[in-house]
């Protein structure tokens, strides 16, 4: 009976560990992840099309095993917008809260430092995107494409440096 007793405390504590470095392994890796942290506009180095909006604060953040994405900007005329991402950069579809134009939005890691981004509304992509961070971790450039008024494009590039 004691030998029983003492092989679940130690089924516990082994369980416990592996739980702690699964979290430690976690957190590491998020840790190495160069997108982590606050990005701020460079709007002289930026490009825009007329009346789009720019988001001029972006935070890249662990939240568990996801990455939550916070961006705080203004929009065509000048209001302040806030909205909220929290997913993987997976592919898939995860939801946006706060921003009326989008609902959904997907991140893949295609490469070292480059991720890519599907806007979606209503099922639709809206826009989309390439995020390119800089071999020295400070700068990142983020190009989006998007449909306009006359099936135009409207293509825009955001220098963004980290704080």
């Amino acid at each position: 009976m004691e030998i029983r007793a003492r092989f679940s405390h130690m089924k516990r504590k082994t369980t416990g560990l592996i739980l702690a470095l699964c979290f430690f392994g976690t957190a590491v890796c998020f840790a190495d992840d160069p997108q982590m942290g606050t990005w701020k506009l460079n709007e002289t180095k930026s490009k825009f099309a007329p009346g789009v909006p720019k988001n001029q604060t972006i935070v890249f953040e662990t939240s568990g095993d996801n990455v939550k994405i916070t961006v705080d900007g203004v929009d065509k005329d000048g209001k302040s917008t806030h909205n909220e991402w929290t997913g993987k950069f997976d592919g898939k579809d995860y939801p946006v809260t706060g921003d009326p134009t989008s609902d959904m939005r997907s991140y893949t890691n295609v490469a070292n430092r480059v991720l890519k981004m599907k806007i979606k509304k209503d099922g639709k992509v809206i826009v989309t995107g390439r995020i390119v961070l800089s071999a020295d971790g400070k700068s990142r450039i983020v190009t989006t494409s998007e449909a306009g008024a006359e099936s135009k494009s409207l293509r825009n590039r955001s220098v963004y440096e980290k704080q």
